[in-house]
């Protein structure tokens, strides 16, 4: 069998940015991120600019965090939900960092890790930075209908996030090591509903984990916490039973960030959060600093993504999905 575990033995994360917009700032998570802007519009016109000016302050915060300016980062690589990722390449047009686009829905902030981490460890890079924003507004623009529609919104629907996530990763050792990952499959199971992209993902984060452990000498039990990236409460619950079926039962560690961010049943979240947000924000800022804390020292995560678009889910297409999956240790 092919073995599907990326190793790494020079990678370390050195710190983490989180931004995030009002809906956040009143969940259970607030205190853990690094900044909060309650204008949608982030003193903007638009809703996607005001998406690139997240993303640019976010990187700022990364950047003053680190003790670092632009021209210190070797390699700058992120993306968003809006087409050609245009919310992060305007945000990072005046740094002059070389810049990587990158596309993976929701699954983006671990895929710029996992990319980050190769540069890095074969020696092509000292440092990488990696960022993925997403803007409920912006997000509703693209993909469903503009919020002036009033559309009503279906049990299984998700609420995406407004908030960027930047990560620091480096040659020089931190506590923090970045150790293995995986990268995902695409996995289509028919799901056709634009509307509960939780049961599209939950089998492509089912499929990593599997093809993780499988081919690991690691178990779940190992680990202080594995968590999915938006799945939702409808995914999460769907990928348990088959992980169950699978004869893996993996308890309380496992956890989706979609369900964390918000106070689901109050704030009137339906299946919980999605976007390229959700993961990047959640482990930036409440489980690293968790990490930091000695709360948590060997973490997996799973960052699922929905490939699809306004005009597949017009056509009727099936949703094709992917999950990355990445661990980070603290030695």
């Amino acid at each position: 069998m092919k073995n599907s575990i990326l190793h790494f033995s020079s990678v370390y994360l050195a710190q983490t940015a989180s931004l995030v917009g009002k809906k956040e700032s009143e969940g259970p998570l607030a205190s853990y991120f690094d900044a909060i802007e309650e204008d949608p519009y982030f003193g903007t016109d638009t809703f996607e600019k005001a998406e690139s000016e997240m993303a640019r302050r976010t990187l700022n915060i990364l950047l003053g965090k680190s003790g670092k300016r632009p021209e210190d980062i070797d390699l700058l690589m992120g993306g968003d939900l809006l087409n050609q990722c245009i919310a992060t390449s305007f945000a990072v047009t005046k740094t002059h960092i070389p810049f990587l686009g990158l596309y993976g829905a929701c699954s983006t902030i671990i895929e710029g890790s996992i990319v980050a981490s190769a540069f890095i460890n074969g020696g092509l890079v000292k440092n990488a930075a990696v960022m993925a924003s997403s803007h409920f507004c912006s997000a509703e623009r693209q993909y469903r209908f503009p919020l002036e529609y009033g559309s009503q919104r279906t049990p299984t629907a998700q609420h995406t996030v407004t908030g960027c996530g930047a990560y620091l990763f480096q040659n020089e050792p931190t506590p923090f090591r970045v150790k293995e990952a995986v990268i995902g499959k695409i996995v289509d199971n028919g799901v056709k509903d634009a509307n509960n992209m939780g049961a599209a993902m939950a089998t492509a984060a089912v499929d990593t984990i599997l093809r993780y452990f499988n081919e690991s000498s690691l178990k779940p039990q190992d680990f202080d916490l594995i968590a999915t990236g938006d799945l939702g409460k409808e995914g999460h619950e769907i990928s348990i039973e088959l992980l169950k079926r699978c004869g893996y039962t993996l308890g309380d560690i496992y956890v989706d960030c979609g369900m964390l961010i918000y106070d689901i049943e109050k704030q009137d979240m339906h299946a919980g959060a999605s976007g390229c947000a959700c993961m990047a924000t959640v482990f930036g800022g409440h489980f690293f600093k968790r990490m930091q804390n000695n709360e948590l020292k060997r973490v997996l995560l799973i960052a699922t993504g929905a490939l699809l678009n306004k005009k597949s889910a017009l056509q009727n297409e099936s949703i094709p999905s992917i999950a990355h999956l990445i661990h980070i240790c603290k030695e």
